[in-house]
C-alpha cells in the first residue's frame, strides 16, 4: 500500500504542478551549443499537456517497455535478485518492480520540474557533427531546457532519479533494499537515461536510412 500511495502523491503533484505553470526564475544557464542556439531562440516553453504526455510515454511508451524486458530478461537470466528465482513468475515481478520505480521516477521529475519551470524533454541536436551530437546525448543527461530556452542543471531529475531509488528501498526484496544498492540503481538510473537519449537522437537517422534502402 505504501508503493501505491507514493505513486498516487507523486502523480498528484505533477498533475497540481502542471496546472499551476512554470514560475520559478532559472538558474544560471549551461550555454547551449552553437547548433542548439537556434533551437533556444525558437524555444515554446512545455506545456502541462505536453508534460503530461512525456510522462505517459516515458513510463509506458514502447522504448520504456522494450527496456523494461531487456532489464526483466538480464535479471532473470542471473537470478538478480535471488528472491524472485529464475522462473517466469520471477520475470514478471522483475519487470513490474521496474515499472513501478519508473512511473514514480517519472511522476517526480514531471511534478517538481512543472514547479521549477524545467523541461524533461530530449532536444536532437540534428544536422551537427557525430561528436556534438555525442556530447549533446551527455549534457542532457544532466541538464534540461528552462522557460527561456537555456539550459541548467536538472535539479528535478537528480531528485527524482536518487529519491525513487531510495524510497523504493521500502518495498523491494531484503536481498537489494540497502543504501548500497539504491545507490547502484541510481547511477544506473543516469546510464539509462543516457542510453535513452542516444537513442532519440540516433533513431531516426537509422530508420529513415533503412526506410530508404528498403524503397
Amino acid at each position: 500500500m505504501s508503493l501505491i500511495r507514493l505513486q498516487l502523491a507523486a502523480i498528484a503533484i505533477l498533475a497540481a504542478a502542471s496546472a499551476f505553470g512554470q514560475a520559478v526564475p532559472s538558474d544560471p544557464a549551461i550555454p547551449p551549443s552553437p547548433h542548439l542556439s537556434a533551437q533556444a531562440a525558437q524555444y515554446t516553453p512545455i506545456t502541462g499537456k505536453q508534460r503530461w504526455n512525456w510522462f505517459v510515454r516515458s513510463t509506458i511508451g514502447p522504448q520504456s517497455l522494450a527496456a523494461g524486458l531487456l532489464s526483466a530478461g538480464l535479471g532473470t537470466a542471473t537470478d538478480s535478485p535471488p528472491e524472485y528465482r529464475g522462473t517466469w513468475a520471477g520475470f514478471g515481478k522483475r519487470y513490474g518492480m521496474r515499472l513501478t520505480g519508473v512511473s514514480t521516477g517519472n511522476a517526480m521529475e514531471a511534478g517538481l520540474g512543472a514547479i521549477w519551470g524545467e523541461d524533461p524533454r530530449y532536444f536532437r541536436d540534428q544536422g551537427a557533427p557525430f561528436g556534438h551530437r555525442v556530447l549533446n546525448i551527455i549534457k542532457l543527461t544532466f541538464a534540461a531546457r528552462r522557460p527561456d530556452g537555456d539550459f541548467s542543471p536538472a535539479y528535478a531529475r537528480y531528485i527524482a532519479t536518487a529519491g525513487n531509488n531510495f524510497l523504493s528501498n521500502t518495498w523491494r526484496v531484503s536481498s537489494e533494499a540497502d543504501s548500497q544498492h539504491a545507490v547502484e540503481r541510481t547511477l544506473l538510473g543516469f546510464v539509462g537515461r543516457m542510453g535513452s537519449n542516444a537513442f532519440q537522437e540516433f533513431w531516426p537517422d537509422v530508420r529513415q536510412h533503412l526506410f530508404k534502402k528498403n524503397h
